[in-house]
């Protein structure tokens, strides 16, 4: 059985931990990593190549020539992979590592256990975690689009933004088939799409939440905090695209909410 991992990278050149990969390929010779080069400036696209080399039957390097986006990177990482082999579970991981291979194995574990799971997904709810670590400002922001997302999707999860999930191929395919609204909450998207298709009580059978043991946030992501302040106006470009605005009065104040909750953070923090 071989397990397939898409991590995506944009100018990640001086923080890929090429020897935490290494030796996890290493010792797992069932799993395959898909890294996604998004069109990077720095020198990615040639270290990455450079380390497939020493791991050919491990590391594929698909090359985007221009940044797209995590949505687009993952994307076109998950469909590569769909395409040209033959694994049995897809998923991603940030390029940080943030979620270890620990965890990740966790959640593959769980898909691959559960007849009824097609796809599961990383929490970063503290509840039974060993170490789960955010900065000030990014924890209250977090609660807030949090709170957003569960008030457009109506769903029962905690965490949909967490970079690690895993899918069994055929639900991997539906959920990764069409472009997605934006480039950063496509995970919302995968939601969305989900639950339309397979309705809300079928799809709550078919996906799990596994709370992380550990999630570390690593300095230098590419979202700053004034890309926060965008989060509610484009939840409402998602909810547009699907078809589920609760009407004009609704959606002004669902944005105004986002937006003024985030800044009173960005001030607290």
């Amino acid at each position: 059985m071989k397990h397939g991992i898409i991590v995506p990278c944009y100018n990640e050149s001086q923080r890929l931990k090429f020897d935490q990969f290494a030796d996890f390929l290493a010792q797992h010779p069932d799993y395959v990593i898909c890294f996604v080069n998004d069109g990077s400036s720095d020198d990615t696209l040639a270290k990455l190549e450079a380390f497939s080399g020493k791991h050919n039957d491990q590391v594929v390097v698909y090359d985007m020539p221009q940044n797209g986006g995590k949505a687009e990177a993952v994307r076109a990482g998950m469909n590569h992979m769909l395409e040209s082999t033959g694994v049995e579970t897809l998923g991603f991981l940030d390029a940080d590592l943030s979620t270890d291979f620990d965890d990740y194995k966790m959640l593959v574990h769980h898909l691959h256990s559960d007849a009824n799971s097609h796809m599961v997904f990383g929490s970063r709810s503290s509840e039974g975690a060993d170490e789960i670590k955010r900065n000030g400002f990014r924890n209250i922001a977090s609660k807030i689009v949090g709170l957003m997302i569960r008030m457009l999707l109506r769903l029962p999860i905690s965490d949909t933004q967490c970079g690690a999930k895993a899918f069994k191929p055929e639900a991997a395919r539906f959920a990764f088939a069409g472009g997605f609204v934006t480039r950063w909450l496509f995970d919302v998207e995968i939601f969305i799409r989900m639950k339309k298709y397979y309705g809300r009580k079928q799809v709550m059978k078919m996906m799990r939440e596994i709370p992380l043991k550990k999630w570390i946030h690593v300095d230098g992501s590419k979202l700053g905090l004034s890309d926060s302040l965008k989060v509610p106006g484009q939840l409402l470009s998602i909810a547009m695209q699907y078809n589920i605005v609760p009407g004009y009065r609704g959606a002004v104040q669902f944005v105004q909410f986002g937006m003024i909750a985030i800044a009173t953070a960005l001030r607290i923090s």
